[in-house]
């Protein structure tokens, strides 16, 4: 394993300096609690609902990438991999907190659901109104009818970029809860493996991918697929993501989509590209009809090599969502 790191066992904390000097102009350390970062512009332009997330690290720009203005105002940083604690998302809250109410959007993983119920619990008792949203786009997870098992993948990325706009625009919590909802509704994500990673304080690979295979429906921590056969080229897997991806809602002629595809880690974005014509092209024969793309590395695992394919369905409210200008160190849209 070779890495530019110090110590394997101290990656986030040695992230973390260099993160928040690299991006001072946008954000910055909770002073209770390092592992909460804030957006420099809580507040600005008068009080408004709050946004928050959090995740495990490793997954850059996810999560603290999407931190900044008009997205998320606080982001709760775990350790690589795992889910941030009780105090550092109940700190999270506290900073985007403005008196208008707190909308957590996150994603569906146990150690999260755990520990947001009981941080939202407890920042109750201090008089916060605070509310949820879990993210559940990855069909690949459970079967249509279990969807509530799913778990949260890149589909979180357009919920943020959702629920933030409708906060920026005056939005009432409930408001804002309801945009949220909508947004992950309308989004599925399946995504593709063709190589694992190392999580550097083990030394090893998290798991095994055969020369010569690829894992469809594999998960942002190296999860099972839905199965492993033999690979295809760009046109092939680029085919299979957007039958899975179309049969589940189903997406259909006359919709309008957003895209994003994102690579894991270690995937080129030339060859992300090479990905995008194809599925441009398949939806395009859907009748379906592209209203904004993002290709890219917008939510990675480490050094994973793949690729995940998301489609969002919008209408009049959700594109202005989209639309809204944004200012992250992930994400600048004007």
């Amino acid at each position: 394993m070779q890495r530019v790191i110090n110590d394997p066992d101290m990656l986030v904390e040695d992230m973390l300096p260099g993160y928040l000097k690299a991006n001072e102009r946008l954000v910055h350390s909770s002073a209770e609690n390092v592992r909460s970062v804030v957006s420099n512009f809580v507040g600005e332009g008068g009080p408004r609902v709050g946004i928050v997330t959090g995740g495990g690290s490793g997954h850059w720009p996810a999560f603290i990438g999407y931190c900044g203005k008009n997205m998320v105002d606080a982001v709760a940083v775990g350790e690589i991999f795992s889910s941030p604690t009780v105090k550092v998302f109940e700190q999270c809250v506290r900073e985007a907190d403005q008196g208008k109410g707190v909308a957590v959007l996150f994603g569906n993983y146990a150690g999260d659901n755990m520990n947001v119920k009981m941080a939202m619990r407890r920042v109750r008792r201090e008089g916060i109104e605070v509310s949820k949203v879990v993210a559940n786009d990855d069909v690949a997870s459970a079967k249509k009818e279990e969807s509530a098992k799913r778990r949260g993948v890149a589909g979180e990325i357009l919920m943020w970029k959702c629920g933030g706009a409708k906060a920026a625009m005056g939005g009432s919590l409930e408001e804002v809860i309801a945009c949220a909802q909508k947004a992950i509704d309308s989004t599925k994500s399946v995504g593709v493996g063709l190589g694992p990673c190392t999580i550097p304080s083990n030394g090893r690979p998290n798991f095994a991918i055969e020369p010569g295979t690829m894992e469809i429906g594999i998960g942002h921590h190296g999860e099972p697929g839905i199965k492993v056969e033999e690979l295809k080229d760009a046109r092939g897997i680029a085919d299979e993501m957007v039958d899975i991806v179309c049969g589940d809602v189903p997406f259909g002629e006359g919709d309008e989509v957003v895209v994003l595809i994102s690579g894991l880690g270690a995937t080129p974005v030339m060859e992300q590209f090479i990905l995008a014509s194809r599925i441009y092209d398949d939806l395009a024969e859907r009748g379906i009809s592209v209203y904004r793309s993002y290709v890219g590395n917008y939510f990675t695992s480490l050094e994973m090599n793949g690729i995940t394919l998301t489609l969002m369905r919008v209408d009049d409210e959700l594109k202005a969502c989209v639309d809204y200008p944004v200012d992250t160190p992930a994400l600048v849209q004007a």
